[in-house]
Order: structure tokens, then sequence, then C-alpha cells
């Protein structure tokens, strides 16, 4: 059995395969289900026994049997999945986690946002925290969300949070271009560069650009394709295009190499030509050691307060409603 040592994971014999074998171990003895986004390392998207994207994550988790969920994401994917089962324990591994689109709308800021803004629809993206779920009439995700706004009255008035660039290229493709936008943006893909896309582009004349819309429009011009991570991972095994830029987080090039090991993909760049992908350091907060801690630990766990909960389930009930 493994030590833990202030919370950090201590191997006493040090040997990876034996990690593997004892978080499958482990998940079986506590009956748990690992679910992971494709932003995750390597490592923690192999050990998942469900990889996806947030709306796939959703569904999954509000259809899950097992007693405990781990949830290897962010903070506000694991609440996502207490929102949805009251019942369960859902664990982090590292409650750190956050996310830039989450942390930068805060409850009491987009309060004041809706009053201001009376008679409007709030449409939340799933990257935002539980309060502002509980705050919002609908939830959608990148998969859902043009589908879900094109399918409203266009008389209704809607106000779009917390990713502007999501908000810009969701109004771009249902013409609704009165909507209100909050002032977010994801840190990993606006940090995308604009020059470096371009140099790739010239060094790789054979490749498409395929990218994530959180992305600003600049980069959105660029794409040869624009889609959710999912959609992402569809269009390069459906496309036959032998190579690909990735303007979205550089993880979900581990799924796109298993199911197309003959293509090439291509991480896009920031301005600092030293880094060599675009990574996510939330999401880099968890690591394989980390989801065996909590499995034997069962901490970080999420909670909620119940009026919260209550009220944030409307909404992401009502996305998988309409989706």
């Amino acid at each position: 059995m493994p030590e833990i040592i202030d919370g950090d994971f201590q191997e006493k014999s040090s040997n990876h395969e034996d990690v593997f074998d004892q978080i499958e171990r482990l998940k079986k003895e506590t009956d748990t289900v690992i679910l992971a986004h494709y932003y995750q390392e390597d490592d923690i998207q192999d050990i998942a026994d469900f990889i996806g994207d947030s709306l796939d994550l959703s569904r999954k988790a509000q259809s899950a049997k097992e007693k405990r969920i781990l949830f290897c994401g962010v903070h506000f994917m694991a609440e996502t999945a207490k929102i949805l089962n009251p019942e369960k324990t859902v664990l982090v591994p590292d409650m750190k986690a956050g996310c830039s689109l989450a942390d930068n709308c805060k409850p009491n800021e987009f309060q004041a946002f809706i009053e201001a803004h009376p008679d409007h629809l709030v449409i939340s993206y799933i990257n935002c925290s539980a309060d502002v779920k509980a705050m919002s009439d609908i939830i959608v995700t990148s998969s859902n969300a043009v589908q879900i706004v094109d399918a409203l009255p266009r008389s209704q008035k809607i106000i779009f949070a917390p990713d502007k660039y999501l908000g810009a290229w969701v109004a771009k493709q249902t013409g609704r271009h009165d909507m209100i936008l909050w002032e977010g943006s994801c840190i990993v893909h606006e940090n995308f560069s604009h020059k470096q896309l371009v140099k790739l582009r010239v060094q790789h004349n054979d490749a498409k650009i395929i990218a994530h819309p959180e992305c600003p429009q600049e980069l959105l011009n660029e794409a040869d394709f624009i889609g959710s991570t999912r959609k992402l991972l569809n269009f390069i095994s459906e496309d036959e295009s032998q190579k690909y830029i990735i303007l979205t987080e550089a993880g979900i090039i581990h799924q796109m190499k298993k199911s197309q090991p003959h293509k090439d993909f291509i991480a896009g760049l920031t301005e600092d030509e030293s880094c060599h992908c675009n990574l996510c350091p939330f999401m880099r907060l968890n690591t394989l050691e980390k989801v065996h801690n909590a499995l034997i630990t069962n901490e970080p766990q999420i909670h909620l307060p119940e009026e919260t909960r209550i009220r944030a389930e409307k909404s992401l009930l009502k996305m998988l409603e309409l989706s």
C-alpha cells in the first residue's frame, strides 16, 4: 500500500505500471467511475473510464451508476457532476484546478449585470461556477450553443456569458448580433498567436487549421473548421487531409493520435516561440498521483449548498432537454 505524506503521493516501488494497476483496483473496490476531459494529461486520459467534452461529460455524469465520481478536469466540471448527482460523492484530484472563465465571472458582479439588462434570457456557457449556473436560465456547451440559441424566438433578448469569443461566434452563426456578451475569455484559447499561426501555415501549407470557438475571431478567420473538442475529433476522423494545426488545448492531440495514428497534428503556439504548445495550467494541476490519492483518501470532495444546487440543476436540465 502506498504512503500518503502531507497529501502527496509517495510510492515505495515507483513503478509507473503499478500506479495504473492500483488505480484500476481501487476503482473497483470503491465503486468509482473516473471521468476525464480531453485536456487532461495523457496518463489520466488513459486511466479514465470515460473521456469527453463538456456535453459528453454532463450526460455521463447524469447517468453514472457508481457511488463515487472522480472528475479529472477543472472545478466547474466536478461541480456540474455534483449538481446532477447530489446523492453521490464527487471527487477532484486537485481542488485548485480552476478556470479563467469561471473565475472571472463573479456571482455578485454577474447578478448586477443581469439586473442591468432586464427582460433578457440568461444563457451561460458551462464553463462557469455553480452560483452563476443558478442565476442562468439555460446552460450551453460549445457543442450545442448554436443549436439552442437558434431554437429560441427571434424576439427573445439574450445575455450570453462568460466567454465573449464563443458568444460572438454563436451570434455570428445564428445571426443574433444583439446578444449582450459578458467580457470573459479562456486564457488558453486567447493566448494563441496569430503571427505564429501564419508561420505554421507557411511551414505546413498542406495542413488544415481546426479551431475551438473560444478562440478570438482573428484566429477563427484562419480556420478551415471550427467546433467543440468532440466535433474537432470527429472532423479529423472523417476528413481526408493528413495534417492539421490544432487551435485548442494540446491535450486533445493524445486522442487524435489514437484515433488517426497515420496523420500529423501540430499544436498551435503562443507568442513565446520557445513554447511548443499551449497548455491549460489549471487542467495540468491534476496528475496521476493525485488521482491515486483521491481514490484512497476520498478527498477532495465537492460540496454545494442545496439551494444553489437545485437552481443550477434547472438550467443544466434545460440544456440536456434541448440538446
